[in-house]
């Protein structure tokens, strides 16, 4: 909202809506991709749900030798397709999907951040994962 209004203060308020939502949106896309190459380049450690286990770091980090360069083919190609068909998506449907499955919002919020009803956020959201089920049935299981 600040980045709106800092440089589109001069604009009438009209085209404000749209220009907000293109800044939401390329906000979400621009933390995505941080998001993609930050779990790329360093490890995330997950807490235990048992407090009484120590945090292994060795035996919880991935086995990337074991992959093979087959493997780190075959998972790069997939997480490209998928970055291309969320961005085929209709503009509504990838909005509710990165906000409700990578921002991990909810339902509620989902729907006061796009000023849309809790119902339509289900039924884009339904309706994203339908579609990115669809394009990528080859790429992931």
């Amino acid at each position: 909202m600040i980045r709106l209004a800092r440089n589109y203060a001069t604009k009438p308020s009209a085209e404000w809506p749209p220009l907000f939502y293109r800044i939401l949106q390329n906000r979400i896309r621009d933390w995505q991709r941080r998001q993609t190459l930050r779990n790329k380049v360093i490890m995330v450690p997950r807490k235990n749900t048992d407090e009484h286990d120590a945090w292994q770091p060795i035996e919880s980090a991935p086995d990337r030798a074991a992959a093979g360069p087959q493997k780190t083919l075959q998972k790069d190609a997939a997480i490209e397709r998928l970055n291309e068909a969320v961005g085929e998506l209709p503009q509504r449907q990838r909005e509710v999907f990165l906000l409700r499955a990578i921002e991990e919002l909810s339902v509620e919020q989902t729907a006061t951040t796009l000023d849309i009803g809790a119902g339509s956020v289900k039924t884009h959201y339904s309706r994203a994962l339908t579609n990115l089920r669809d394009k990528l049935g080859e790429h992931w299981p």
